[in-house]
């Protein structure tokens, strides 16, 4: 009896000590991750971080908002081109399928000829009954009229006064549609070549589409602009409590305010708190940044415009844990290993009763 006592009691103090050594090395690496982690305390960051201060009324903000400087163009934007005019360079030579507009004077009343006609595969056009079929196809405009003409001659009296235009270019590649700026700040126009938009305005951008377009079409005419604003973004980050930090990435528009960057990740989660305030990168202060500090009760309570302030490109809106939730969680990590020593020790006193039953019960 006295020999069992004592092996269930060596059998237990030995898994307790494996379960400290095991909960030792537990603590020593989740020290060794906290020397490794970020170096701002646990203490700073439940409130706003040091930093150069801006006079309020340099800061626009609801009800005085200020509309942004001039957007320049960025991967990954996407553009959008739609042409207003779009003519070959003389001198052109019809192709298949390009359509023409002829118009005759001096056809009989029962035969016109005013109408858009297509060069068919074999390169001919039909002018229709009693004038037959004329080959056009790889003939400038000048060619084609007089090829015209001639056909038309001998059916005709007198010389006919014809007048082409041409109206379709089957061969050129359509310029309209959705660019993406490519990450070496180029689009791609196709046949018509690479275009370098990042960097530039919408002016500068159309000017520059313009340019490339002239060395292959006379005089084109078209209009360019932003549709996905992709490159100038603003962060919400969302302090976790001690779970992760979550940090969303939204596109600007120029017109959002603190309110409106709230709104766009759905409110506060059940981990924050109402301390928050816009980090804004300063170009004169590159190690730290603006800290505008935000009212949010303020804000929403009592509809103060103070510090709604407008969101600029670039801008991190924090918004802080809520520290009862954080210290509930940093104590749950630190507990987590003692509940698993104890549970295995639980466990194996368990196991030991069955396979050891007390001397009275034999």
């Amino acid at each position: 009896m006295l020999t069992r006592i004592v092996f269930r009691r060596a059998v237990l103090l030995s898994a307790l000590a494996v379960g400290v050594a095991c909960a030792g090395g537990l603590f020593a690496a989740e020290a060794k991750a906290r020397d490794k982690s970020a170096a701002v305390p646990c203490k700073d960051r439940a409130r706003p971080p040091a930093g150069p201060k801006t006079a309020a009324a340099d800061v626009p903000r609801e009800l005085s908002m200020r509309p942004l400087p001039p957007y320049r163009i960025s991967p990954p934007d996407v553009i959008q081109i739609e042409m207003l005019r779009l003519v070959p360079k003389p001198p052109y030579r019809g192709g298949v399928f390009d359509v023409l507009q002829i118009t005759v004077a001096g056809t009989p009343a029962d035969r016109p000829i005013n109408n858009y006609y297509m060069i068919e595969a074999e390169g001919t056009i039909n002018l229709g009954p009693g004038y037959g079929t004329v080959r056009l196809a790889g003939r400038t405009l000048g060619e084609i009229k007089q090829a015209v003409e001639k056909k038309l001659g001998e059916t005709m009296r007198g010389k006919p006064e014809v007048a082409i235009q041409l109206a379709r270019v089957a061969g050129a590649q359509p310029v309209a549609g959705q660019y993406l700026v490519g990450p070496d700040g180029t689009i791609n126009l196709r046949q018509y070549g690479l275009v370098q938009v990042a960097g530039k305005t919408v002016a500068e951008a159309r000017l520059a589409v313009q340019k490339q377009l002239e060395q292959f079409l006379a005089s084109p005419e078209l209009s360019v602009e932003v549709v996905a604003f992709n490159s100038k973004v603003y962060y919400v980050i969302t302090q976790g409590a001690g779970m992760g930090d979550t940090v969303r990435r939204l596109p600007i528009t120029g017109n959002e305010t603190v309110l409106d960057a709230i709104a766009n990740v759905n409110g506060l989660s059940q981990l924050s708190s109402k301390r928050m305030w816009i980090a804004r990168p300063s170009p004169s202060h590159p190690d730290k940044g603006t800290v505008l500090p935000i009212d949010w009760d303020a804000i929403t309570q009592r509809g103060a415009t103070a510090s709604n302030y407008q969101v600029m490109p670039g801008d991190r809106i924090f918004i802080a844990e809520d520290p009862t939730i954080a210290l509930n969680n940093s104590l749950a990590v630190k507990t987590a290993a003692w509940e698993r020593v104890l549970g295995l020790a639980g466990l194996m006193e368990s196991v030991l009763r069955g396979l050891l039953p007390l001397e009275g019960s034999r």
